[in-house]
């Protein structure tokens, strides 16, 4: 459902400075209505820790899932856990279903094709025990209204939000609601859920860290691979300190087996060979003290080059191969030919809810 989500719900996380070793947790949950979207369900609910998603529903199966097996604990502590969820979920897909039909009068429109949206996230910071929380709705991929735990005001950036907003701002029982949720509630399930898996979650795990270059005149990526958590930081040094000139510093990226990726490019256009030396790539995983540093240096960068060539000299020597059995077959045929007569040429033819009622 990446496709789908709010470009408002992307948070940015600092580690501040380089050796912090805390870290902020998080538990979100996207609930996703639609209307006419082929080969979609109409509403799809993903619960996730820590960016790992833990849980989904939708209604094609009607049944919340864990998506990890060490979710799996929570009928240990309640045995009705997944019985109960599908429940609400359900719930909350009628509730969709209306609200996406307000919306359509909201903005004037009828029929088409059209999403909405609801994020509620928390999050915790396991050293400074300091929490805080998000509720963001959207509307066909723009911000429709949010909620300021800081303020405990709503926010709305539309016009059609306007009569939500002053309503939800004088609804005080709600905001209370809201409030203890993102301060209490919310943040408990998360503990709780991260003890389930605290193997899986609060692991470590140390990176690959490779330099490669398209082409001799192509910058220099320094590529790290295969880390956990995604709190890092990567970036290049001269001379032992940091720097940021002709430096293109990449995002985090989710690997397939649950571990991320992070590259950082260095321009070496104006740096003379002889000064490579100077420079080194360092990255740095938060909660581990030491920094992993690869030197800058030209016998150790993976390049395209080398394989570019060797494709070249394949695909000459290919040609050449065909040209010459294309040349044998010419002079076989023609053989045969002269010794009968041409047969006739023979001609072939031959794809929780959102807006409330105003």
């Amino acid at each position: 459902m990446g496709a789908f989500t709010m470009k408002s719900f992307v948070f940015l996380f600092l580690l501040g400075i380089h050796g912090a070793t805390a870290v902020t947790h998080s538990l979100k949950h996207f609930f996703t209505s639609s209307s006419q979207v082929p080969n979609f369900p109409e509403f799809v609910v993903v619960g996730l820790v820590d960016e790992v998603q833990m849980i989904h529903y939708d209604s094609n199966t009607k049944t919340a899932v864990p998506k990890q097996d060490w979710m799996k604990k929570a009928e240990d502590d309640d045995p009705k856990y997944w019985e109960r969820d599908t429940a609400n979920f359900m719930n909350s897909q009628q509730t969709f279903k209306g609200n996406i039909e307000i919306a359509k009068q909201l903005f004037n429109q009828t029929g088409g094709v059209h999403i909405l949206q609801f994020m509620s996230s928390c999050e915790w910071d396991d050293e400074t025990e300091e929490v805080n929380g998000y509720e963001q709705h959207g509307y066909d991929g723009e911000d429709f209204i949010s909620f300021d735990l800081k303020t405990e005001t709503w926010i709305a950036p539309t016009q059609q939000a306007l009569i939500s907003k002053h309503k939800w701002d004088n609804d005080k029982a709600r905001i209370t609601q809201l409030k203890n949720y993102f301060t209490q509630i919310c943040p408990e399930l998360l503990k709780k859920y991260l003890n389930y898996g605290r193997s899986s979650l609060m692991r470590t795990e140390l990176p690959s860290v490779s330099l490669l270059q398209k082409t001799s005149s192509s910058p220099v990526t320094c590529h790290a691979t295969g880390f956990h958590p995604d709190r890092a930081m990567m970036f290049w040094r001269k001379d032992g300190e940091e720097f940021h000139e002709g430096v293109d510093e990449g995002e985090i990226l989710h690997n397939n087996d649950g571990t991320f990726q992070k590259s950082v490019d260095l321009d070496l256009t104006s740096v003379p060979p002889e000064d490579w030396k100077r420079y080194e790539c360092v990255f740095q995983l938060s909660g581990v003290n030491e920094h992993q540093i690869t030197k800058l240096d030209k016998a150790v960068i993976r390049t395209n080059e080398a394989g570019n060539h060797i494709i070249i000299i394949t695909v000459i020597a290919a040609v050449v191969l065909v040209v010459v059995l294309a040349a044998i077959g010419f002079l076989v045929y023609k053989k045969k030919t002269d010794k009968r007569p041409p047969s006739p040429v023979e001609n072939r033819e031959v794809q929780q809810q959102m807006l409330p009622t105003a």
